[in-house]
This record gives structure tokens, sequence and C-alpha cells, in this order.
């Protein structure tokens, strides 16, 4: 990538770090939409109610946009009830519970804890010729 000189070399620096992580960005949300775009729309979604809600309407959209915007929020809260509910009769039906997360969280950590203690223990009898 070719850069326009600016500046000094610590503004430049960090220009170039912006291009860069922008390119990057640009291409993973790209093999993102490609890979998931289902996701993608969901996000595009979620940063459009975003930017909406920041926006503020005026009284003309308001007086026209009231009773419309009052049936999409109360759909949207059906729609969230709904996909909790059916989410969490799916979490019943295989069984899993906030303990057993739990559980298995600790577990995770436990095991992963002992692994590293292991694997430390081994690399120190490595350096100094001795087997565990």
């Amino acid at each position: 990538m070719v850069t326009k000189q600016t500046g000094s070399s610590g503004n430049q620096t960090s220009r170039t770090r912006a291009i860069e992580a922008y390119d990057s960005a640009r291409r993973k949300a790209a093999g993102g939409i490609e890979d998931s775009p289902l996701l993608a729309l969901a996000g595009g979604l979620a940063a459009g109610a975003v930017l909406a809600a920041l926006i503020p309407a005026s009284r003309k959209e308001r007086e026209l946009l009231g009773p419309v915007a009052d049936r999409i929020k109360d759909r949207a809260s059906d729609a969230v009830e709904a996909a909790k509910d059916a989410g969490q009769a799916r979490l019943d039906e295989l069984g899993l519970t906030r303990d057993k997360g739990t559980d298995a969280l600790r577990s995770i950590v436990e095991g992963a804890g002992d692994a590293f203690k292991a694997s430390a223990e081994a690399a120190v009898a490595s350096i100094r010729g001795t087997e565990n």
C-alpha cells in the first residue's frame, strides 16, 4: 500500500495503522457476510436500529409513524419473547440448565489449569534434563 507523507513519522505510522485496520476489518466483514449471511443481516438490522434510535424523529414523523412504530415495537417484543421461550425450551429438552452450565465451565477452567500445570512441569523437567 502506498501512503502519502503528511507529517511526522508518528502521525504517518498512526495513519498507516488506521488504514490497515480498516482494510482488515473490511476483508473480515466481507468474509463474514459470505460465511453467514443471516448473521450479517441481523447485524445490519441491529446497526440500523441503533442509528434510528440516535437520530431524533421530527414532530411530523412521530405524528405519521407513531401508530406504526407502536405496532412494530409490540410485535418485536412478542418475537423476542417467543425466541427466548423457544430457546429455553430447547435447552430444557437437552437437559442444559444454568447449574449444569456453571459446573461445565468450572470443570473446563480446572482442567485447563491442570493441563497448564502439567505442561509447565514437563517443560521444566525437559530443561533440567529429567523426566517427570
